[in-house]
């Protein structure tokens, strides 16, 4: 993808409230509550049928449902022009099959009142500036993304919420879209973007919305995410590992010794171990924190809230 200048401006928090939706009588959203602020990339995670994608629908009133959201204290069909307060990017495939790319953005642009010229530039930062003039319908899945998320930056919003943007783009594609966001957040614009790409949300989110069954879960910084993770512990080695084992149960600490002598310890800080040693007068030549990945952390935290379970195995 191209890099280009683009406008940022202001700030918009967004609120949801009471957030409710019932296919028949299984509740896909139940009762959910969460606030997104400017200046942070929050990610929107979840199982798959935890009911993100039907969350965001009932953001803006695609869906009927219960409670309401509010966008810098507006509701989304109150916004005038919409396009220019809140990109939203939630169907890559949303265009007319028989217009052009740049005539696709020319027509969103025409209702929201935003110069022509903006189509070519968004298409430029997006990286789709030699297939202006073709037809969205031959796009692959990745050039249909880009697309798609040329349409959310199409006014130049000050609120961002985008349903797996990366879907499709190649390792170049997701670097770029990390990298944007990124900027976009800390210019005080406020982003709210689901994946399933754990391992790069880690790497591009400040702050995580968690849902599981269409509940909140977990709405905390991704710091304190994964340090609540039970995969989280602290390792020590030390020539005087027995003693320091006792000392560290008697504290209320689980330690485990690993096959290299190596002791793994849940329920203590690193700080904690290394006062207690200190103060015991064990001596210690390793003293490290082993932080959990956010893969191991969504995934003990969502135990049993899958709405599509696996089998363990072939039947």
């Amino acid at each position: 993808m191209a890099s280009s200048a683009y406008r940022l401006q202001g700030s918009g928090m967004i609120e949801a409230v009471g957030l409710a939706k019932t296919f028949g009588a299984r509740k896909a959203v139940d009762g959910l509550s969460f606030q997104v602020q400017p200046g942070v990339v929050t990610g929107f995670l979840g199982p798959n049928g935890a009911g993100k994608s039907t969350t965001m629908r009932l953001m803006i009133e695609l869906d009927r449902g219960d409670g309401l959201t509010k966008f810098a204290g507006q509701r989304y069909r109150d916004i005038e022009r919409p396009m220019r307060r809140v990109g939203v990017l939630l169907e890559a495939k949303a265009f007319h099959p028989t217009r052009t790319a740049r005539n696709h953005l020319r027509m969103l642009a025409a209702a929201n009142a935003i110069a022509p010229k903006r189509a070519d530039d968004v298409l430029a930062l997006v990286g789709l500036d030699s297939v202006a003039d073709k037809k969205p319908k031959s796009f692959s899945l990745g050039m249909g993304q880009r697309l798609g998320l040329a349409a959310a930056l199409l006014g130049e919003p000050e609120v961002l919420m985008l349903d797996e943007p990366a879907n499709g783009l190649d390792p170049q594609g997701i670097t770029w879209l990390r990298d944007f966001l990124k900027a976009y957040a800390a210019a005080g614009n406020t982003v709210f973007a689901s994946s399933h790409l754990l391992a790069e949300m880690q790497l591009m989110a400040d702050h995580l919305i968690v849902i599981g069954r269409g509940r909140l879960l977990a709405d905390t910084t991704i710091g304190e995410f994964v340090a609540r993770s039970s995969h989280t512990t602290v390792v020590v080695r030390s020539p005087e590992s027995a003693r320091l084992t006792e000392l560290l149960a008697g504290r209320g600490a689980e330690v485990a010794v690993e096959a290299d002598g190596m002791l793994t310890v849940t329920g203590m800080t690193q700080e904690q171990v290394g006062d207690l040693a200190f103060a015991e007068r064990v001596l210690v030549h390793e003293l490290t924190t082993r932080v959990a990945t956010l893969e191991e952390a969504f995934l003990e935290v969502t135990a049993g809230e899958e709405e599509f379970g696996q089998s363990g195995g072939p039947s």
